[in-house]
């Protein structure tokens, strides 16, 4: 599903270059829950924005499905992430002009689908928020933000699913439900599930665990 070969990422800050990643090659069949696990600064969400094509490295490769990312122009890219992507931020990233209902057709909507509107609504019945629907993102709680986040990133039951810190910002609880919710997705859809976390017991419930420090993968697991 996922192959990284010799991926690296080089930034500059403060006008000397930082090494984000570095060689990293890694293979994830279609199917997998991974987590990839280190602490802050590692390069576990460099690696994954990656992979969802939002950034482009500095060498190496990266196939998804079949299709060189590495090698997709802008337009491109944007195709193939509507296709085969769903991404959840840590911080939701819902259009705040939007109602949650709104929010999650839109991905939808872009893709032409007819009966946008009914399958957002369905979706939110999945997620547990029907009553929420007409509601704007500053009226919903922090976990239910992230509810709604998960429900747009499945809208089109995409083969890849990517999450970066879904439950950082979130009370154990709570994230806990949007970790059941992905893990769920995962198994009833077959999809692929990336996660990024630092919290190791969250990355326990993973199929398998890659952990990164300093831009390099430390142990594969």
């Amino acid at each position: 599903m996922i192959s990284v070969r010799s991926l690296s990422m080089r930034l500059t800050s403060g006008g000397r270059a930082v090494d984000v990643l570095t060689d990293v090659s890694l293979e994830v069949p279609a199917g997998q829950f991974l987590a990839i696990a280190g602490p802050s600064g590692s390069g576990k969400s460099t690696l994954l924005g990656l992979i969802a094509g939002l950034d482009q490295p500095t060498g190496g490769r990266i196939e998804v499905a079949g299709v060189t990312v590495t090698d997709l122009d802008e337009d491109a890219l944007a195709r193939f992430r509507r296709d085969h992507v769903g991404y959840v931020f840590q911080s939701f990233h819902l259009i705040p002009t939007l109602t949650a209902q709104e929010n999650v057709a839109v991905p939808l909507e872009l893709a032409g689908q007819a009966d946008a509107e009914a399958r957002a609504a369905a979706l939110l019945a999945e997620v547990g928020l029907t009553d929420r629907a007409h509601h704007y993102p500053v009226q919903l709680s922090g976990g239910e933000q992230q509810r709604v986040a998960v429900a747009r990133a499945l809208a089109r039951r995409p083969p890849l699913l990517l999450a970066d810190e879904p439950t950082g910002d979130l009370d154990s609880a709570t994230g806990k439900q949007i970790i059941d919710l992905l893990v769920g997705a995962n198994r009833r859809l077959g999809s692929t599930l990336v996660l990024v976390t630092h919290d190791a017991a969250l990355a326990a419930h993973a199929d398998r665990v890659v952990t990164l420090r300093d831009g390099r993968i430390v142990s594969d697991e």
